[in-house]
């Protein structure tokens, strides 16, 4: 299968999270276009069976290999410990998922194999995060933390309020205990976060932005296989999503880190 270096980036997620990871994207290459897709009228998945989880992301990921993508990224860490696999077993594109993507900018920045890891209930207990960083690294020590209010305190906008500090100190507690030297942060809501946890972590411990590290693992892939768009046209962003909720437009620009424009509602 021929593919176009022209053709965009697909990238998806449960809900509106990976926004992120487009971020990471548009800063780290200028020039590809990017086509998301955020299944918002069935968000969360953490609460939902692994065969549901399984079933939407599969429905997903054909929907943007008809948008004929040249890459997929599973920017939802739900779905990247659930379904990863089979995501890249029906695509005839390279598939890239968060999980990885953090597990290897981990392993590269620990020094003491101290390494902790922050997400939401069903990546934690998935231990998706350990297995990943364990095939690299098996002397590595991993400390996860499930970190359930941090979602809501970000969809709410309060990235650097006193009750999300108190919060973090809490949760973070434990993981401080062990003398971890690098911490993921292990859900695409968490990167908005990051001036608040490194202050709670302190400057020496390293913290790895799954969407940052997503960026840098596609530029790497597309360099790797001859796929960057080196064409400097103006780049066509879309978004698809199954829901607009009311406050969608408001988080996701706070996400985008700019407008949200060209939003696409599909109804299924």
């Amino acid at each position: 299968m021929k593919i176009d270096p022209k053709q965009p980036i697909g990238v998806f997620d449960s809900g509106i999270g990976g926004l992120t990871v487009v971020r990471a994207l548009m800063e780290r290459l200028p020039f590809e276009n990017i086509v998301y897709f955020g299944d918002t009228a069935r968000v969360p998945y953490g609460v939902k069976s692994v065969e549901t989880i399984a079933h939407y992301t599969t429905q997903i990921a054909e929907f943007l290999l008809e948008k004929q993508v040249k890459v997929l990224i599973i920017a939802c860490n739900t779905m990247a410990a659930v379904a990863a696999q089979v995501v890249r077993d029906l695509s005839p594109v390279p598939v890239l998922d968060v999980i990885e993507a953090g597990a290897i900018a981990a392993v590269e920045a620990t020094r003491t194999r101290q390494i902790g890891v922050i997400g939401t209930p069903t990546t934690v207990n998935s231990n998706a995060y350990a297995r990943a960083i364990q095939v690299m690294a098996s002397d590595a020590r991993i400390y996860s933390q499930a970190c359930p209010l941090f979602v809501p305190l970000v969809e709410e906008g309060w990235l650097d309020h006193e009750v999300t500090r108190l919060t973090a100190q809490e949760y973070l507690k434990p993981v401080l205990a062990e003398h971890i030297d690098t911490l993921v942060l292990g859900c695409t809501h968490y990167p908005l976060l990051k001036p608040l946890l490194q202050n709670v972590m302190g400057k020496d411990v390293k913290l790895v932005d799954s969407a940052e590290a997503m960026a840098a693992r596609t530029a790497a892939l597309l360099a790797e296989q001859g796929l960057t768009n080196t064409d400097p046209t103006l780049p066509r962003y879309e978004f698809y999503v199954t829901d607009v909720p009311v406050k969608f437009q408001t988080i996701g620009e706070r996400f985008l880190g700019r407008s949200l424009n060209h939003v696409h509602v599909v109804k299924w």
